[in-house]
């Protein structure tokens, strides 16, 4: 099945420290390569893959589940441990879950977290009934390109197969569970606007990590799909710093991290 424009995985290797970037559930590496791009061209060894079942028709999606996922993930994350002395995990959305999940389960072998508007659950008021209703009705509404920049679009499905949905519930569901097991630098950006992963799920992410180093800015003129929307370079730029301080090897003319204070505009 040929892949949609821009979904073509992503990946650049540069200096020992790595970074693992994951996108969203529907979506793919084209939401989130900006933010990879900016890494790399400032020579971290960076890997952006596409999860299964995204990137070329919804219907690839339907028969895919979070293991799946989530495999693929740490497939890439064993990968950059073994070429890398440091590595770092970065994703939006569900693939800031994906990143929280390899946080929790790898412990010391990632040095730092970064994500944008981390996905904790999924707030339809029919998600209770997906259990049942993912046999009567194959599919909904597509949540892709919540931006707030005009032109800007992200490439994703214009459905969401309610067997995946259901599959993402039990994933947040999981992940919740294993949140006080993520014990790295944590940085949380999120959107006070977002019409698809409301604040409460940073919030609720903040509340259980055991992190003691944890920053969280507000990205007050974007989305959901932030990486490609007004804020995307102070993303990029904040989780350079972010990397940087963690890693100054991974700058060795030393950076200063900017708006990192927790609750910090």
């Amino acid at each position: 099945m040929p892949l949609l424009p821009g979904a073509e995985p992503f990946r650049r290797d540069g200096g020992e420290v790595g970074v693992l970037v994951c996108h969203g559930f529907t979506g793919s590496p084209q939401s989130v390569r900006p933010w990879a791009e900016h890494l790399a061209d400032r020579g971290l060894t960076v890997a952006l893959p596409l999860l299964p079942g995204h990137g070329t028709r919804w219907q690839d999606l339907a028969v895919t589940t979070w293991q799946d996922w989530y495999a693929e993930v740490d497939r890439e994350l064993r990968a950059l441990s073994g070429r890398c002395t440091k590595v770092f995990v970065c994703g939006l959305s569900m693939g800031g879950a994906l990143a929280l999940r390899l946080a929790a389960r790898h412990g010391d072998a990632i040095s730092g977290v970064a994500v944008v508007n981390p996905a904790n659950k999924v707030h339809d008021a029919a998600a209770p009934l997906l259990p049942v209703l993912r046999h009567l009705v194959r599919t909904t509404k597509g949540i892709a390109s919540d931006i707030a920049k005009p032109g800007a679009e992200e490439v994703g499905y214009d459905r969401v197969p309610l067997h995946a949905a259901y599959s993402l519930r039990r994933f947040f569901q999981q992940v919740d569970s294993e949140l006080p097991g993520v014990t790295q630098p944590l940085l949380v950006m999120t959107s006070p606007q977002d019409h698809v992963v409301p604040p409460a799920d940073s919030e609720r992410i903040l509340s259980r990590v055991s992190s003691t180093d944890v920053r969280h800015t507000l990205l007050e003129r974007s989305y959901h799909v932030a990486t490609l929307d007004h804020d995307a370079e102070r993303i990029a730029e904040d989780t350079f710093a972010f990397i940087a301080r963690l890693a100054p090897e991974a700058a060795p003319g030393g950076v200063e991290e900017g708006t990192a204070a927790r609750g910090g505009a």
